[in-house]
C-alpha cells in the first residue's frame, strides 16, 4: 500500500497539470449535469415494515387521492380576554379570515370552524383547517404571503391569531450561517497550526472542490436514482469535514518530510505513501459506518448514507491526487513563514506539547485511564433514561407562531388534540362493514386514555373506514405510547368479534413506531459497523488489542455524548444556556446519526495517531518511545482536526430549530470526548500499560492477514538519494 501510494504521490507531483485539469474536467462535467438535471424531489418519508406505514399504504390504496401530500395549515383564533369567538364581531372577523384564506390559486379548501364544530367548549378558541393542492416545497411566495395577510387582518380585529402546520415551514434548517462560521473557524485553526496562509488554505480549497464534485454528482443522479432534497445534507457536512481532515494529514506529513531535508517530489511521495495510507483506511472506516446505515431499514437513511459514503471516497481521492498536485505547484508556500523568509528548510525540534503530554501519560498511565473512563462513564449515566421521539411544534421556540398555536390548541382542546391517532378499519369481505367499523370505534372509545373518537369516514367501496382518536395526553408523552400499544393489543379480540381488522397510524403513531424500529436497529447496526471496522483495523495495525481498544473507546465517547444530550435536551439541565425552551424526547434518528458520523471521525483520529506509533514501533523504537513519537508528529494535527470539527458542529447549536440544535450539540460533544479524552488520554494510557503486548498478533493470524504496510516500512528501506544536506536553502530544494 505505502509503495503504491508513494508512486501515486510522485506521479501526481510530476504530472500536476494533468491532475489539475482532470479534476477541473470532472467538476465541469458533473456541474453541467447538475444544471441540466430537473433536480432532486421529495419522495416523502417512508419506513417499510411498521404498522403506521402499512396503514398509510392501505389508505392510499382504498382512498385514492385522499392521502395526498398537499401542504396544510391550521389557523387558531383566540378571543380577547373575557370574550368568546362566537360573539358577533369576532365571528364576523373569523368568517372574513376564512374567506381570505380560501381565496388563493393553490388552496384546495379552508374550513369554517363554526360549520366544522371546531370551537372549544368554553367558546374562547376556534381553528380553521386549510388544505393546499400542492406539496410544501411547491408553495409559492404569493400563497405564503396570502396566508400571512389573512392572519394579520384577523389580528387587526383584536383576535389573537396563530398558525401551525406544514405550510408554515419555510424550509427551516440552517441557512448557511453555521457552515460559514465553521469554515471561518477552521481557517483560523489551520492558520495557527501551520503558520502559513497557503498551508491553511490548501485543505479548505481541496475540501470545497471535493464537496462541489460530490454535490453536483448527487444532483445529476437525483432523478435517475430517486434521491430526495435531503439526501445531500449528510454528504455535504461529512464531505467538508473529512476533506479538510485528509488534506490536513497529507500536508502536515509533507512539511515533516521537508523538515527532514527531502526535496519536494520525494517529500510528497513519502507523505502520500504514509499519511495517505492512513487516509485510505480512515476513509474506509467512514464508508463502512455510512454504508452500514442500510441495516436500519429506512430508505431515506440508506440513500443519505450511500451518498455521504460517495462524498468520502471523493475526499480520499482528492487527498491522494489533487493535494500532491497543488503541492507541486507551490512546494514552498506551505512551509512556515520563518522557513520561507530565511530560505532554509525548518528542522524538527523533537520536543513539543504533544511530546510532553505523552511523557506525562507514560508516567501516570493508570490514573489517566481511570479518570478518563470514570468521567465518560459518569456522563453516560443519563443515557439510561433515554426516550426517543420526534419533537414537533411543542419543541420550537415560544417566539414562533407554530409553538403559540400548539399551546393555544392544547389549552383549549386538551394536550392530546395536537397529536390525534388515525385508525384505519379494513372491513373488506365483512357482511356489515359499517357495523364492524362502529364496533371498532366503540371499543377503542372505551379504552382508558381516549378523550374522543370522530365519526367514521368510508371510502367509495364502503369496505374501509377511517376515524380519529384523540388521546388525553400530549403526543410525546409516555402515556400516549402506552395508549397506542393498548389499542393495538385489543385487535385480536375485536377482529374475532367483528371479522374486521384495523391499524393505527397518524403522525403520533408513526413517530412511536419509528422510535421503536430505530431502537431495535441500533444494536445490529453497532455490531455490523464496529465488527467490520475491527477487522479493518486488525489489518492496518496487525494487532488484536489495538482494534478492540479503539472500538471500546468509541463506544465510551458515543454513550457519553448521548448522556449529555439527554441531560440537556430531555432533563433540562443547563438547557437555558443553549436556548432550549422546551425539553422532551430525543429525536429518534439521533443515536443512528451520532454513531455513524462520530464513528467515522473517531476512526480518522485513531488511524492517524496510532499509525504513527505503529510506524515508530516497526522502525525499531520501544513501545513507550513509539507512543511519544506518535504524539510528537500527530498530536497537533489531530487536535487541529478535532477543533475544526467541533467548530463546524457547534455552529449549529445557535440555530433556532431544536432538532438541528440537538444534532449540533451531540456531534460537537462526541468529537470533544473522543478526540481529547479517548484518543489523546485513554489510548496512550492503555498502550503504555500494555507495552509490547499492545502489538501482539498470533503467528497463524499474522500469516493470514495481508501486509498492507500502512506504516511505510518499505519506504524506509529506499536509498536517500533525494535527501539534501541540512540547511539547504528552500529555494534550491524546490528547484530539484
Amino acid at each position: 500500500m505505502a509503495t503504491f501510494l508513494y508512486q501515486v504521490g510522485r506521479l501526481a507531483f510530476r504530472r500536476r497539470w494533468y491532475v489539475a485539469l482532470v479534476w477541473a474536467a470532472v467538476l465541469a462535467a458533473v456541474g453541467l449535469g447538475a444544471l441540466k438535471s430537473s433536480g432532486a424531489t421529495d419522495e416523502g418519508f417512508s419506513m417499510p415494515g411498521i404498522e403506521s406505514q402499512k396503514a398509510f399504504d392501505l389508505m392510499e390504496q382504498r382512498f385514492p387521492g385522499a392521502t395526498g401530500d398537499g401542504a396544510t395549515a391550521r389557523v387558531v383564533f383566540v378571543a380577547p380576554s373575557g370574550e368568546k369567538v362566537t360573539a358577533t364581531e369576532n365571528k364576523r372577523a373569523i368568517g372574513k379570515a376564512v374567506a381570505d384564506l380560501a381565496d388563493g390559486t393553490q388552496v384546495a379548501s379552508a374550513v369554517d370552524p363554526f360549520r366544522a364544530k371546531a370551537v372549544s367548549k368554553d367558546g374562547t378558541t376556534a381553528y380553521a383547517a386549510v388544505t393546499y393542492k400542492v406539496a410544501v416545497d411547491d408553495l409559492t411566495d404569493a400563497s405564503r404571503a396570502q396566508l400571512e395577510r389573512a392572519i394579520h387582518t384577523a389580528q387587526d380585529s383584536g383576535l389573537t391569531v396563530e398558525a401551525g402546520g406544514s405550510a408554515m415551514d419555510d424550509g427551516g434548517g440552517p441557512g448557511g450561517a453555521a457552515e460559514v462560521i465553521g469554515v471561518a473557524i477552521a481557517a483560523v485553526v489551520l492558520l495557527v497550526t501551520f503558520g502559513s496562509l497557503a498551508a491553511a488554505g490548501l485543505p479548505l480549497l481541496t475540501a470545497v472542490i471535493g464537496v462541489g464534485v460530490s454535490m453536483a454528482t448527487i444532483l445529476t443522479l437525483s432523478e435517475a436514482l430517486g434521491l430526495s432534497t435531503t439526501t445531500g445534507t449528510l454528504a455535504m457536512m461529512l464531505g467538508l469535514a473529512v476533506g479538510i481532515d485528509y488534506a490536513l494529514f497529507v500536508v502536515s506529513r509533507y512539511r515533516e518530510e521537508r523538515a527532514e531535508g527531502r526535496v519536494p517530489q520525494e517529500a510528497v511521495g513519502r507523505a502520500v505513501g504514509t499519511a495517505g495510507s492512513a487516509v485510505v483506511f480512515a476513509g474506509l472506516t467512514v464508508v463502512i459506518a455510512l454504508a452500514g446505515l442500510t441495516v436500519v431499514g429506512i430508505p431515506m437513511l440508506t440513500k443519505m448514507g450511500l451518498a455521504a459514503a460517495g462524498a468520502v471516497v471523493v475526499a480520499v481521492l482528492i487527498a491522494l491526487t489533487l493535494v500532491p498536485a497543488f503541492l507541486g505547484f507551490w512546494p514552498n508556500a506551505v512551509l512556515r513563514r520563518r522557513a520561507r523568509r530565511s530560505g532554509r528548510v525548518e528542522e524538527n525540534t523533537g520536543n513539543n506539547r504533544g511530546t510532553r503530554w505523552a511523557r506525562f501519560v507514560l508516567r501516570h498511565p493508570l490514573p489517566v485511564l481511570l479518570l478518563g473512563v470514570v468521567g465518560l462513564g459518569a456522563l453516560a449515566m443519563p443515557m439510561t433514561d433515554l426516550r426517543l421521539g420526534m419533537p414537533g411544534d411543542e419543541a420550537k421556540s415560544a417566539s414562533t407562531t407554530e409553538r403559540r398555536a400548539y399551546d393555544a390548541l392544547a389549552k383549549a382542546f386538551g394536550p392530546g388534540f395536537n397529536g390525534p391517532l388515525t385508525v384505519v378499519v379494513d372491513a373488506k369481505g365483512d357482511a356489515d362493514p359499517k357495523g364492524a367499523a362502529g364496533t371498532v370505534a366503540k371499543e377503542i372509545g372505551h379504552t382508558e386514555g381516549v378523550v374522543s373518537v370522530s365519526p367514521a369516514r368510508f371510502n367509495e367501496a364502503g369496505d374501509t373506514a377511517v376515524f380519529q382518536v384523540v388521546p388525553s395526553t400530549a403526543p410525546t408523552a409516555e402515556k400516549t405510547k402506552g395508549l397506542v400499544t393498548a389499542i393495538r393489543g385489543e385487535r385480536p379480540g375485536i377482529e374475532s368479534e367483528t371479522g374486521a381488522t384495523f391499524e393505527v397510524t397518524g403522525t403520533t403513531a408513526l413517530n412511536i413506531d419509528i422510535s421503536d424500529k430505530v431502537q431495535g436497529a441500533l444494536i445490529p447496526y453497532l455490531v455490523v459497523v464496529v465488527g467490520l471496522a475491527i477487522v479493518l483495523l486488525l489489518v492496518v495495525f496487525r494487532s488484536l488489542l489495538v482494534p478492540l481498544k479503539a472500538a471500546l473507546g468509541f463506544l465510551l465517547s458515543v454513550l457519553a455524548s448521548l448522556g449529555v444530550v439527554v441531560l440537556v435536551f430531555q432533563q433540562g439541565h443547563a438547557a437555558g444556556l443553549l436556548g432550549v425552551e422546551q425539553t422532551g424526547p430525543i429525536m429518534s434518528l439521533m443515536p443512528i446519526f451520532l454513531v455513524g458520523i462520530v464513528f467515522g471521525l473517531a476512526m480518522d483520529y485513531e488511524v492517524f495517531l496510532v499509525s504513527r506509533m505503529r510506524e515508530a514501533y516497526v522502525h525499531g523504537e520501544r513501545p513507550g518511545q513509539a507512543i511519544t513519537s506518535g504524539f510528537r508528529h500527530s498530536a497537533r494535527v489531530v487536535v487541529a482536526a478535532a477543533l475544526i470539527m467541533i467548530a463546524v458542529f457547534a455552529g449549529f447549536v445557535g440555530e433556532t430549530d431544536s432538532m438541528i440544535k440537538m444534532i449540533g450539540f451531540g456531534l460537537a460533544s462526541a468529537v470533544l470526548f473522543d478526540a481529547f479524552v479517548v484518543r489523546m488520554a485513554i489510548v496512550p494510557a492503555v498502550l503504555a500499560l500494555l507495552g509490547e503486548r499492545a502489538w501482539w498478533l498470533p503467528k497463524w493470524l499474522d500469516r493470514l492477514l495481508p501486509n498492507v504496510d500502512v506504516e511505510g516500512e518499505a519506504l524506509s528501506r529506499r536509498p536517500e538519494a533525494d535527501l539534501e544536506p541540512a540547511g539547504t536553502p528552500a529555494r534550491e530544494v524546490a528547484r530539484t
